[in-house]
Order: C-alpha cells, then sequence, then structure tokens
C-alpha cells in the first residue's frame, strides 16, 4: 500500500519562494524597476491625450496639438521599449529560478530513502517531478513576469487616476470593490481544489503505471476487467476535482468582467455629470476613462494566470513537499564506524499494521565472513537483508555496522559500508561504460573490463564499440543486465555485499559460475547471501536457516546437515530436486 509523500504548508511554500527570490536578487530587483517605468510611461499617453480634448476644445493652434500627438507616439514606444525590457529581464529571472527549482528537486529526488521512494508509488513521484515540476518552471517562466508587470501597472494606474481626480478615483474603487471579495473567496476554495485536482492526477498516473508495469500478470491471471475498474475510479475520482474547479471558474471570472465593465461606465457617466456641472474638464474624463481603461489590461491579466498560479501553487507544495521529506528522513550527522562487523540485536519488524515478519532476530556477521541466509517462502531472508542494507528501521531492536545503526547513516556513506543487490536492476539508456562509472566515477577501463570479467560478464568482449556500446539501443539481456548490476558493486567496492536472488535470472550453471567469481573478488569482505539455491549456502563460512521471521538453525553447513533440521531437509530435498526454493 503507498503512503503519499507530505505536502508543504502555505508557510513553507512562501519560505521557499522567498528564497528563490533571494538567490537572484538582483535580477529581480531590475525587473521591479524595469516594470515600474514601464508602467509610468504608460500613464504619459492617456494625460497627453487629455490635454489633445482641452487643447481642441480651447482653440490651440495645431502645432501645439502635433506637439503632443508627437508626445503620444513617444511615450507608447518608450511604454513598449522599456516593457520589452521588463518582460526579457522577467522571462531570464524565471528561467533562472526554474533552473535552480529542477536542480533541487533532482538532488532532493536522490536524497530520498529508497523505503520512501517504494512507499509512496510510482505516480506519486512520477507526478511530482513531471507535472507538477513542469507546472511550475512554466509559470515561473511565463506567468510570473506577466503577472508582476500586471500588478505594478494596476496600482501605478489606480494611483494616477486617484491624482487626476480624487472622486472618479473613488467612483471606480467603489465599482471594483466586488473583484476583491470574489478573489478572497476563490481563493480561500482554490487550493484545496487544486491540490485535490493534483493528487487525483498522481492516483490516475499511478493506476496506469501499476497496470503497465505487471501488465504480463494482469493478463495471465486474467486481471483486466479489475484493472480497468481501478483506473476507471482514479479517472472518476480525477474528473470529480476538475468539475470542482470548473465551478470555482465560472463563478470567478464573470465576477470580474461585470466589475470592469461597471467600472468604466460609472466613470464615464459621473465624469460627464462633473464636467457638465464644470467641476472637472472634458479632458481630465477622457484621461480617466482610458486610465480605467487601460486597468482592464492588468486585470485581465491577472484573471487569466489566477487560475495557473493556483494550480501552480498546488503544485509547487507538492514539490515543496519533498524538502519537507527529505529533512524529516535526513538522521543526524551519525559517528563513523569504527569496523566492519554487522551486528543484529533483537530485531522485529512489520509491514504497516500487520504482524511481525521478524521477531527477536540476533545475529553477529563478523568481517570477512560469508553468511548465507536459507529458509522457505515468507521466512524472512529478504526482509532481513534490507534491513541489514539500511534500507528499512526496525520496529524494536538495532542493525549496527561499527556500532553505528545503518539506518543512521548517510546513504552515500552507509553505500560505502554496505550495499544491497537484488534481481530488480536499471540499466541507464547510456553508454555500458557511464552505466558503470556511476559506481566508481573514476575508475580507469581496464578496472571496469576487469570487474565485469570478475562477475562472468565475458560478452563484453563481443561488443564492437566494447565499453562505449550504447546500452539504449543496444537491448541486454536479463542476465547481462544482471552482470552489469554485480559489476557495479565490485567497482563501489564496499566492505559488505548483501545479495538477494542476484543471481536469479542465469540458468544454474552461470549462476555457480558467476556466484564463485564473485566470491573470489569479494574476498576479504563479507557477503551476506540470501541463498535460494542452495550451494550458495554450501560454500558459505555459516547458514542462518530462517523460519517464520525467526532463526531457527545457525551454523556450518557440515553441522547442519549432519542433523535432522530444517537445513539438512532443505538440502536432501534441493539434492533430490534440483530445483529453486522459495
Amino acid at each position: 500500500m503507498s503512503a503519499p509523500l507530505p505536502i508543504a504548508k502555505p508557510t513553507e511554500v512562501r519560505r521557499a519562494a522567498a528564497r528563490l527570490v533571494r538567490a537572484d536578487r538582483a535580477t529581480f530587483a531590475a525587473v521591479i524597476g524595469t516594470n515600474c517605468a514601464a508602467a509610468a510611461a504608460g500613464l504619459l499617453a492617456p494625460w497627453l491625450v487629455g490635454q489633445i480634448v482641452n487643447g481642441v476644445q480651447a482653440g490651440h493652434g495645431l502645432a501645439e496639438i502635433d506637439r503632443l500627438g508627437l508626445l503620444v507616439v513617444l511615450a507608447a514606444v518608450g511604454q513598449f521599449a522599456l516593457g520589452y525590457l521588463a518582460r526579457y529581464l522577467g522571462y531570464r529571472f524565471g528561467e533562472r529560478t526554474a533552473s535552480r527549482l529542477r536542480e533541487q528537486l533532482t538532488d532532493r529526488l536522490m536524497r530520498l530513502p529508497a523505503r520512501t521512494v517504494e512507499r509512496a508509488g510510482a505516480g506519486d513521484l512520477t507526478s511530482r517531478a513531471t507535472t507538477d515540476a513542469g507546472l511550475v518552471a512554466t509559470v515561473l517562466r511565463d506567468a510570473a513576469p506577466e503577472v508582476l508587470f500586471a500588478l505594478i501597472q494596476a496600482l501605478i494606474v489606480l494611483t494616477a487616476l486617484f491624482l487626476l481626480s480624487p472622486v472618479l478615483g473613488g467612483v471606480a474603487l467603489v465599482a471594483l470593490l466586488a473583484i476583491p471579495l470574489v478573489v478572497r473567496w476563490y481563493l480561500r476554495r482554490a487550493r484545496p481544489a487544486y491540490l485535490a485536482q493534483s493528487a487525483s492526477h498522481a492516483e490516475v498516473a499511478d493506476a496506469l503505471a501499476t497496470t503497465a508495469a505487471g501488465a504480463r500478470t494482469v493478463e495471465l491471471l486474467g486481471l483486466q476487467e479489475r484493472r480497468r475498474a481501478a483506473s476507471a475510479d482514479s479517472v472518476a475520482t480525477a474528473t470529480t476535482a476538475q468539475l470542482r474547479t470548473l465551478r470555482l471558474r465560472t463563478v470567478f471570472f464573470p465576477t470580474i468582467d461585470i466589475s470592469t465593465a461597471l467600472a468604466v461606465g460609472a466613470v464615464f457617466c459621473v465624469g460627464g455629470l462633473l464636467y457638465l456641472d464644470q467641476v472637472i474638464s472634458l479632458g481630465a474624463v477622457v484621461a480617466a476613462t482610458l486610465y480605467l481603461r487601460q486597468l482592464s489590461g492588468p486585470v485581465d491579466t491577472l484573471m487569466i494566470w489566477i487560475e495557473t498560479l493556483q494550480s501552480s501553487l498546488a503544485s509547487f507544495a507538492r514539490v515543496e513537499g519533498l524538502g519537507a521529506e527529505t529533512e524529516r528522513t535526513t538522521a543526524p550527522r551519525a559517528p563513523s564506524p569504527v569496523d566492519e562487523r554487522i551486528v543484529i540485536t533483537d530485531v522485529y519488524y512489520a509491514y504497516g499494521e500487520t504482524g511481525d515478519v521478524l521477531e527477536g532476530v540476533s545475529l553477529d556477521v563478523q568481517a570477512g565472513e560469508h553468511l548465507a541466509i536459507v529458509g522457505t517462502s515468507g521466512a524472512g531472508k529478504t526482509t532481513l537483508g534490507r534491513l541489514i542494507a539500511g534500507i528499512d528501521r526496525p520496529r524494536q531492536g538495532s542493525v549496527t555496522v561499527g556500532g553505528v545503526e545503518t539506518v543512521d547513516l548517510p546513504p552515500e556513506e552507509l553505500r560505502n559500508h554496505v550495499v544491497l543487490i537484488t534481481q530488480e536492476h536499471h540499466v541507464f539508456a547510456d553508454s555500458l561504460r557511464d552505466n558503470l562509472t556511476i559506481a566508481a566515477p573514476h575508475a580507469s577501463d581496464g578496472e571496469l573490463i576487469a570487474a565485469l570479467h570478475a562477475v562472468g560478464a565475458d560478452w563484453v568482449d563481443e561488443l564492437p564499440e566494447a565499453l562505449d556500446a550504447d546500452l539504449g539501443s543496444h537491448e541486454l539481456s536479463g542476465a547481462q543486465a544482471q552482470h552489469v548490476a554485480l559489476a557495479r558493486v565490485l567497482l563501489a567496492d564496499p566492505h559488505t555485499i548483501v545479495l538477494d536472488e542476484a543471481t536469479a535470472l542465469l540458468d544454474p550453471r552461470a549462476a555457480r559460475h558467476t556466484e564463485r567469481a564473485l566470491a573470489a573478488t569479494a574476498q576479504g569482505r563479507t557477503v551476506i547471501a540470501v541463498a535460494h539455491r542452495l550451494h550458495t549456502a554450501r560454500d558459505a563460512d555459516r547458514i542462518a536457516v530462517m523460519d517464520a521471521g525467526r532463526i531457527t538453525e545457525l551454523g556450518t553447513h557440515d553441522e547442519l546437515s549432519a542433523t535432522d533440521g530444517a537445513y539438512a531437509t532443505l538440502w536432501r530435498a534441493w539434492t533430490g530436486r534440483p530445483s529453486e526454493l522459495g
């Protein structure tokens, strides 16, 4: 069952936005300055038009009118030039900030513990890293400069309107009162609505990803209708969430349009009455009307972007929630291990609310020892391997390396000590060299080839491009991909290797060859192998037999096979019928 990742609180989102602004404060200040200058330049044209009207009415000469007309043109050109510069700086700021946000997101994703990634589900992480991050980047790049320019322009236009005529400014303000009221109504309801919409999209992505990943199982077990129903349920939830935001928009946008139209009409009518009473000049009425008409531009811009801003704030909260999760799961700096000894003390572990799958497990693994863990399916072998590798935290008890709990070590340090390798592996669509150097960035080509040969990957000698072979176009078999995964472990050079079905995709003969090659290469290291083929156990220094979450037997192969216990029974079954156990 997936455990959703946290969502940042509004205060955390504001602090994160402030950090992004401070990171490029000089450009942000330039954006503010040029926007103010562009907005101020935009005030000249309406005022000059009003002066032209007054001049014509007063019978001024044509030369005076032409001079004012030329100034109108120059003011428009100046506003265009300053507006262009302001938008250029705004887009530049947005692109830099979006890039910084993506880098921060990637860093946080890489630092999430494996247990958190597994429990979050593919849909939630994928949605946050693609849809949510993409929307926030788009807003930073496109919406933020436009909204900033619109806000500054609206404030300056309203100020100029009040300076021109306090009466007409008051009339406009009263007519526009519906806008802040409906905005407040909308914002109070928009955040939860858009968070629910983003979460529903993650559910759809998770349902599709789960179905695609288990396509073969779905087909073999005839689960098509069940998976179709699950997908339909998630789509229905997403549709309901989208209809909720749609209802908010059907109230919000018409109210804004009606308010701006009423404001223009009210100023024009009241201004006309004041002109007839000779309280205000005709030019002032024209300028005020033009100012208010000019105000509709930034208001429209704000309204166009406000929906995107709300959904992006919800997305930003989801993206920033990864930061909270990273901080929550990052332990304080632990002391460095004093040696390579692995000690498991009275460990209990349960998945969720189910019963314990490990009960009172204790084990002391000495440095350089080769330990095999055997048992039937469901005995707890894989779970114990995960705890040793520091992926999961015991419910009770401790797992330490060199006296330090494995879950308290930072991942980058823990992997210098203990590495887990399973039959689940990933090959990046890149060269073979790059797939190996992620484990050892400074390794030479000779060392890379030696690591491949050590795990039985002699097929590398048959590749025409050798280490430069593109694994995106040259598809590897399951066994070859596992060779790459095993070679990475050798290159990482940890002192302890935990193997859980690491050779499951190889045929028995190839698996035995690879395990022996790996054992030879791992001389001086501790190897803990979850053994599903018992010849692995026979080669081990000691064998731990697990049953129902407990270690029931511990000893060498000869000691355990000489008794009439669980291991002896497993060994007789294995030698009599060489097929995999559990």
